[in-house]
């Protein structure tokens, strides 16, 4: 599978799952194009990239389970020494996210996902959750 390029509306606030952040640390080939042109944009300036705490925790996991020091340090670093605003999960970002849990059936972690992204008022969500979240997501 190929991905094409990601396109932005100027000064876009953009929110970044964890899959995208994954593709990228981890240099999925399949996703190289899309996440350099989002990388590009960012460092352009052209868009601001949000994440939530719950990213940090989603992506150690596995490099922890593996001992895997330098991935360990790739994700903390990109994620807590970056342009990237790493969003905190709140009260009232829990709470928005039992809403979406209650209303859509939203998985936790997905819902908190969306609940940080609508609290930094983000134009769009990047995941690898395809378009049934896209639809719930957006109503």
């Amino acid at each position: 599978m190929k991905v094409g390029t990601a396109k932005f509306s100027g000064c876009s606030k953009v929110y970044l799952d964890t899959s995208p952040i994954i593709f990228s640390v981890e240099k999925h080939a399949d996703y190289r194009q899309l996440m350099s042109s989002l990388w590009q944009s960012l460092k352009n300036r052209q868009i601001e990239v949000f994440t939530s705490e719950l990213t940090l925790l989603e992506t150690l996991v596995q490099p922890i389970r593996q001992d895997n020091q330098p991935l360990i340090s790739a994700y903390e670093t990109l994620l807590t020494n970056t342009d990237i605003a790493l969003l905190l999960i709140t009260l009232d970002v829990l709470r928005a996210s039992a809403d979406l849990r209650a209303g859509q059936n939203f998985k936790t972690p997905d819902a908190i996902h969306a609940a940080a992204a609508f609290s930094a008022n983000c134009t769009y969500f990047v995941t690898n959750d395809g378009y049934e979240f896209f639809s719930q997501l957006l109503g």
